[in-house]
């Protein structure tokens, strides 16, 4: 028997405030604050989001013909995973720190940095990833001790109402919250008072959500998107480029913020990385028919189905592969365009589909020029070659991350660091970045009271102090005024030519256990 889905309600707009105060009102109580509150909540949410399993594929089918497979590895599994590695590290993350690169004068004090929740938080997820870019963020939240609020996309309706009923089920409804619903209530979200917002979406309602928080000073995140190149150079594995960045188009019909926007071939192999896209094209779907397979998505909605065919539309490209259309199931086959120039309509606007434009290039430097001509900063950057072409692309090429050799493998991994630069996003999450992204890290002293003649310095009258303070605290430079560095004897014995006396003090203490070392040998053998 088929999984009942439950239905998609929008939030009533009356209610907003209210359920925002509620939130602002318990985290002014203290309540999420304690670990061992924290690690419940999430320990919940864990167990239902396995027991409904079910109805998350069964929404992420409805929502966008996603495979079972993908939404267990890029949505259910990528979530709980998640959960479980925030839990058994979160003690860890949470604990004060002594602060670094405190000068001896100023140890006393005990300079600390300590982990301080933001706040009430606003998270706005997106349809393409609907469980993983919603409750994602959401973890990263509830384990810094925030309160939150959730408002999934409302262009992924099914998943919207799933996870609304994993959250009222599993959470405590004083701390989290979900609202539904599409413009009229998310404007009205983004009236009320924020600690942060989290958004991911595109750059459009990034600009708008950004210029909001901006009125009352409030911090965001933004994970928006870019026109990501791959480049592929002449002595790059076509079998493995073209299998790679096949891929990166057909995992959620190419509805993926990082895939690469378009690729850049060098003409001297470009025949044989489009015969290596048809090979790996029969490979991924042997009976050559993509539209039955259960293997590849859908487009989410008649917009964009109706916005990527236009793109091809208007593309003076060629059709090389794919291109079969069913505007009724929002089918879009993946299709393969060898485009002439960079001002093509494929090349200078993100896709967000299964659509890959080829650009010929005579030259890597021609390549390096037209991804930075396209977009400067980029989301992510996909280079294939040889160590050094690799590392020249890596050097010139800005983007918010990178995978070489492969197609967006960087955000495919829960616990490394995830963000833009640029115009493709502010700040990053994901793994210790997810708990750090919800907290202040704060800094704090403590003067004790016996210290009073130590500091007496600091209150007037100043007369005489003056020197005697830069003699305590003044730090002489190790360069010149042409800005080369000056040798010093005194600063190389005191750390033996580490970039730092913690770096010193270990070399020393190297030294000192090979000489003990080499005195007992010295001591067993004058006794033979």
């Amino acid at each position: 028997m088929a999984a009942q889905l439950p239905e998609f309600k929008h939030t009533s707009v009356e209610a907003i405030p209210g359920i925002v105060g509620t939130l602002r009102t318990t985290f002014n109580t203290q309540k999420t604050k304690p670990l061992e509150f924290r690690l419940v909540q999430l320990r919940k949410l864990y167990w239902a989001i396995t027991d409904a399993e079910s109805l998350l594929v069964a929404a992420c089918k409805s929502d966008l013909g996603k495979p079972t497979f993908e939404t267990y590895i890029s949505e259910i599994d990528w979530v709980k995973n998640d959960i479980v590695f925030v839990c058994q590290n979160l003690a860890k993350w949470a604990r004060d720190e002594s602060a670094p690169d405190i000068p001896l004068t100023n140890k006393l004090i005990s300079p600390t940095i300590r982990k301080d929740p933001l706040g009430c938080v606003l998270i706005i997820g997106a349809y393409n990833f609907p469980i993983q870019l919603s409750i994602g963020p959401l973890i990263g939240a509830i384990a810094a001790g925030n309160t939150a609020l959730l408002k999934p996309s409302e262009n992924a309706p099914a998943a919207a109402a799933v996870m609304q009923s994993i959250i009222a089920s599993s959470l405590d409804p004083s701390c989290y919250a979900v609202a539904q619903g599409a413009v009229p209530e998310t404007s009205l979200l983004l009236d009320q008072k924020w600690d942060k917002i989290f958004y991911t979406g595109g750059a459009a309602v990034g600009k708008i959500i950004a210029k909001k928080a901006a009125e009352t000073l409030t911090p965001v995140t933004l994970e928006l998107g870019g026109k990501n190149p791959a480049i592929v150079t002449r002595n790059a594995n076509m079998r493995l480029a073209a299998r790679r960045l096949l891929w990166g188009k057909l995992h959620n019909a190419g509805q993926v913020c990082t895939s690469q926007n378009y690729v850049l071939v060098d003409k001297e192999v470009g025949d044989s990385f489009l015969r290596e896209l048809k090979v790996a094209w029969e490979e991924f779907f042997p009976g050559g028919d993509v539209k039955a397979s259960e293997d590849f998505g859908r487009v989410v909605n008649e917009r964009q189905w109706k916005r990527l065919k236009a793109m091809i539309d208007n593309s003076k490209g060629r059709i090389v592969l794919g291109g079969t259309m069913d505007e009724a199931e929002k089918f879009l086959e993946p299709t393969v365009v060898v485009v002439e120039d960079a001002t093509d309509s494929l090349i200078v606007e993100e896709s967000f589909g299964p659509i890959i434009p080829v650009l010929m290039v005579s030259s890597l430097d021609e390549a390096i020029r037209i991804a930075n001509e396209v977009h400067d900063t980029p989301l992510g950057a996909y280079p294939f070659g040889t160590k050094q072409e690799v590392k020249r692309i890596m050097q010139e090429v800005r983007s918010g991350g990178a995978s070489v050799n492969d197609a967006f493998f960087h955000a495919s991994i829960p616990t490394l660091s995830f963000g833009g630069v640029g115009d493709s996003g502010v700040g990053a999450y994901r793994g210790k970045e997810s708990f750090e992204c919800f907290s202040h890290r704060r800094s704090f002293t403590t003067t004790p009271g016996w210290m009073e003649k130590l500091i007496a310095i600091r209150y007037p009258p100043y007369k005489g102090k003056l020197e005697q303070f830069q003699k305590m605290s003044s730090l002489k430079p190790d360069f010149d005024r042409e800005g080369k560095v000056t040798f010093s004897i005194v600063r190389f014995l005191m750390s033996l030519g580490a970039e730092s006396t913690t770096g010193g003090a270990l070399r020393y203490a190297v030294v000192l256990i090979a000489a003990i070392g080499v005195k007992q040998y010295l001591d067993r053998r004058a006794k033979l």
